[in-house]
């Protein structure tokens, strides 16, 4: 019964600030990889954060590098995702997604099990 609920979007100005909230159930959140991921319209779903289990390491592609940081409260079981200096080609719903035997490299979507719904972030004047 593993369960991924994010919240947190909205719509924002170019150069502003969101943080997205991915709470989790039916697990223990700091036992399994945690990614984030979004689509845009007519464009395939793509990782821009995750963080591994096995070691805390945390990886970003280069078009977020420096302004996006993925980070969990495992009291809360919440994985979060602070998005700074947001660009318009951010636009795009974002979906957290989770897989239990994860190995390697954790921003392939190919690779996770459980997604969550989805919220959409607008960035926009």
């Amino acid at each position: 019964q593993v369960q991924l609920v994010e919240s947190g979007g909205g719509l924002v100005q170019p150069g502003g600030s969101l943080r997205l909230s991915c709470a989790a159930s039916g697990f223990t959140l700091d036992t399994y990889a945690i990614g984030w991921f979004r689509q845009a319209p007519g464009k395939e779903r793509g990782g821009v954060a995750c963080i591994r289990s096995s070691d805390g390491n945390t990886r970003y592609p280069d078009s977020v590098k420096g302004r996006f940081t993925i980070s969990r409260d495992n009291a809360k079981n919440t994985v979060y995702l602070q998005m700074n200096s947001l660009k318009p080609e951010d636009t795009a719903v974002y979906y957290c997604a989770t897989d239990p035997g994860l190995v390697g490299s954790c921003l392939l979507r190919w690779k996770y099990t459980y997604w969550g719904q989805g919220t959409q972030v607008t960035v926009s004047s």
